[in-house]
């Protein structure tokens, strides 16, 4: 008679767990939307430039809201950087602070707010927050510098220090990170957000704590990493074990131009773990587009987990199986002093590259590059009311073909989850006007699955003197098409596109004047499969949404059609691509740099 007493109490017991995993994720999502609610800017409120997460007593993560995946691993790497550094002096009531990106930190702008939890004077988990911050000081508005050479030069620096020490608030701290920044306000109002955040996940996690017991809570949370990687273990096991290699090139740090700088890794699958080795990339850069080793781990852990069943949590789980290796002094793992301001740049392309070494593992689940990372924008001057703006923004644009569908146009990189800001309220809150945001025409990668579609903005200044800054990229290296897709078109940067047309690079801080229009184009993701396959009636979806057009059709795809009526001229269709394949040579078995 004991079975069914021993069945019931591992059912309960499961139950039990599964009720507990799923609220602590719950409460990791809960802080997102309280810094999204409650944050002053636009990079947190529209861009959601930001990850919530919870860790345990040992600073492993548990749970990660569903923000930012350039974040994961940061938390861990800041949480052991005060754990290090207050090592027997962590006290209820504490909050601590760090930017550094030489003592936990990955930029300047990000700056982490990390707060203990304590249940009966015993430490059982952190609540932590990381968010970009619009401006932190430094040599130029916005402190997202492309043109840095040394960290002193990017702004505040913040090692891990104590904003709140047994609850009571450091007002010098407060005092000399206030005094340092451009907008005070604003910054101290997003830290107040994030502040806002932990203080709800640690009355939710000792709600739990009540609930459950302190040593049962405990348990779980153990479990819950223990379970993440039981599950990354089964699915990576299945992955083709082997070595895997990739490059591709940045286009230049925005400081030595015309120079590429190389990213290589090196994939190697063994069993149930996978190493990331960058051994390969460049020096590291004058320029600020150089990483910290939490980033590349970032970049390395997103682009595994993408080809991953989704039902796997994002937590220390996943990491215990991942190695990520990177030389110290490379622009894969940075060196005091260099400048990493920009760094997110290369950390999208470092996911791009992943996905070049792993399409050679499972061709069906990758797809090709994609826009290269967002574009960085700031626009910083004083408006006509006296008071300074600083303008922020980080337009997103498209995915490569996958191999069972388009990119998709118009959407964020895989590395950062993030959103566009509103037209209205851009122009509502800063003196520039919005003159055209849309879809460019014949920039998407050609294929069977076509990439995604970028976009352009036009802007326009509307105060006498201002500072513009631009961060992009793949100007000159495309973003590649895999097995037999075409790479997608160059993104530019133009200034007063309708008059002088000047272009100005893709790394640049300029003065711009009241009247002066700027556009940007997002580069085009890689197409997937050869272009001669697509199915007819989507290249003329296409045409007919003017997302490629008439000509391009005919010449990239050997699809003939009639401009007005957007009908299909099958036979000449037929004929022209029979003659497109008699041209050319064989398609390209793997990747396509350019046509």
């Amino acid at each position: 008679m004991a079975e069914p007493t021993i069945a019931k109490a591992r059912s309960d017991t499961f139950i039990d767990f599964e009720l507990f995993k799923n609220e602590l994720f719950s409460i990791a999502d809960e802080m997102a939307v309280t810094i999204c609610r409650t944050t002053y800017s636009g990079v947190l409120r529209d861009n959601m430039d930001f990850s919530t997460g919870i860790a345990d007593a040992d600073g492993r993560l548990i749970a990660q809201g569903l923000t930012l995946p350039v974040h994961l691993g940061s938390i861990r790497t800041a949480l052991q950087a005060v754990m290090k550094k207050y090592a027997g002096r962590i006290e209820d009531g504490d909050v601590f602070i760090l930017n550094d990106p030489f003592e936990g930190g990955m930029h300047l702008p990000d700056i982490f707010i990390l707060k203990p939890v304590f249940a009966g004077g015993t430490l059982i988990a952190f609540a932590a927050t990381t968010a970009h911050h619009v401006d932190v000081g430094g040599h130029v508005p916005g402190s997202n510098s492309v043109n840095s050479s040394e960290i002193f030069q990017e702004g505040l620096r913040i090692p891990p220090l104590k904003l709140v020490s047994a609850g009571h608030q450091d007002e010098s701290l407060w005092t000399v990170i206030k005094t340092n920044v451009r907008l005070p306000v604003q910054l101290l109002g997003d830290l107040r957000a994030q502040l806002a955040a932990c203080e709800i996940a640690q009355r939710k996690i000792l709600a739990l704590v009540d609930r459950y017991g302190a040593e049962e809570s405990l348990a779980h949370m153990r479990e819950i990493i223990d379970y993440t990687e039981r599950l990354a273990r089964a699915a990576v096991g299945e992955l083709p074990d082997g070595e895997f290699s990739f490059e591709d090139w940045i286009d230049d740090d925005g400081m030595d131009i015309g120079h590429p700088i190389r990213l290589f890794v090196t994939v190697r699958k063994q069993g149930e773990a996978v190493e990331f080795d960058w051994t390969g990339s460049a020096p590291q850069v004058r320029g600020a587009i150089n990483c910290t080793l939490s980033v590349t781990e970032a970049a390395s852990y997103t682009a595994l987990r993408s080809i991953l069943p989704g039902g796997i949590p994002n937590n220390d789980g996943i990491f215990r199986i991942i190695r990520t290796t990177a030389p110290e002094g490379t622009i894969a793992n940075v060196a005091m002093p260099g400048a990493c301001a920009a760094r997110a740049l290369t950390g999208f392309r470092m996911v791009d590259c992943a996905f070049g070494a792993l399409a050679k593992m499972v061709p069906d689940r990758v797809f090709a590059a994609s826009d290269g990372g967002n574009v960085g924008v700031t626009i910083a001057g004083f408006a006509p009311s006296g008071d300074r703006f600083v303008y922020v923004d980080f337009s997103c644009g498209t995915w490569g073909g996958r191999p069972w569908a388009d990119g998709i146009d118009g959407i964020s990189n895989i590395f950062v989850n993030m959103a566009s800001q509103s037209v209205e309220q851009i122009e509502s809150e800063h003196p520039v006007e919005i003159l055209a945001y849309e879809f460019a025409q014949d920039r998407c990668g050609a294929g069977k699955f076509r990439g995604g579609a970028p976009f352009y903005r036009d802007y326009r200044i509307k105060v006498p003197d201002a500072t513009l800054q631009i961060r992009a990229d793949r100007q000159t290296t495309r973003a590649y098409g895999l097995y037999g897709g075409k790479a997608g078109k160059p993104g530019s940067v133009c200034l007063n596109p309708k008059t002088t047309k000047e272009k100005i690079g893709s790394k640049v801080t300029i003065r711009v004047n009241e009247g002066d229009e700027f556009r940007y184009v997002l580069p085009g993701g890689g197409g997937w499969g050869d272009p001669l396959e697509r199915e007819p009636a989507a290249v003329s979806r296409d045409v007919r949404n003017e997302i490629i057009s008439a000509t391009a059709a005919k010449d990239e795809y050997g699809v003939v059609i009639e401009e007005k009526t957007f009908a299909i001229d099958q036979g000449a269709t037929e004929k022209l691509r029979l003659h497109l394949r008699s041209q050319r040579s064989a398609v390209s078995e793997f990747v396509t740099w350019g046509d």
